[in-house]
């Protein structure tokens, strides 16, 4: 997405310097796949390994003064979220943004993701719906595939904020795919509007986060 495929990670006094995907060094990564010698390859390591990996991701890489500090993390709760909440503890303010799909299956997932949250005192950004609804790119009317609303009344249900749906969009798919600005290429796309609430909710309630 960022076209940052077969970029090399360096070592400084303060450890692992970041992948920067701009010019201006205004967004920088850190991923296993910078580390492995093969970008096919499988990690195929058992839980301390992976945890210890988060924790050096977190304090051994030289992030420098950061605005925020993102971790996407794949659906569940297991060993490697507690891991990742555990690292971070020490940084405030360290919130959640959960994402689902409509259909009941991820819901009902989802639902345990929150539960996590309250366990662990993961304060919840919101609920965003992703996938809701296909965008036709010919007539631009919307089809829900997959049900419709069930992230608007997870967020209901468990009384936190509802930032927003994506809908299932093919010129998002390929700006993301093809490694492009999707505000520069493509405006008009349903999900520009929806991408920009939603980040503009996220953004408007970063200065209460952090107070």
């Amino acid at each position: 997405m960022l076209r940052a495929q077969g970029s090399a990670v360096h070592q400084c006094d303060r450890g692992w310097v970041p992948v920067f995907v701009d010019r201006e060094q205004s967004i920088s990564l850190m991923s296993v796949g910078f580390l492995l010698e093969n970008p096919d390859d499988a990690v195929v390591w058992r839980g301390p390994k992976k945890n210890a990996l988060i924790k050096q991701f977190v304090s051994d890489v030289a992030w420098g003064e950061l605005d925020c500090l993102v971790v996407d993390t794949p659906p569940g709760t297991s060993d490697e979220h507690m891991a990742v909440v555990e690292a971070l503890r020490p940084y405030r303010p360290l919130e959640a943004l959960v994402v689902t799909t409509p259909q009941a299956v991820s819901v009902g997932d989802v639902r345990r993701e929150l539960t996590f949250c309250k366990k662990t005192g993961l304060q919840v950004v919101g609920v965003v719906e992703n996938m809701s609804g296909f965008a036709c790119p010919h007539c631009a009317e919307c089809t829900n595939i997959f049900s419709r609303g069930g992230g608007e009344e997870l967020a209901r249900l468990a009384g936190v904020p509802f930032l927003g749906s994506v809908p299932l969009d093919p010129e998002l798919t390929r700006s993301l795919e093809e490694g492009h600005d999707l505000t520069q290429e493509f405006p008009k796309s349903p999900a520009f509007p929806a991408l920009t609430s939603i980040a503009r909710k996220i953004l408007d309630g970063l200065p209460a986060m952090v107070s």
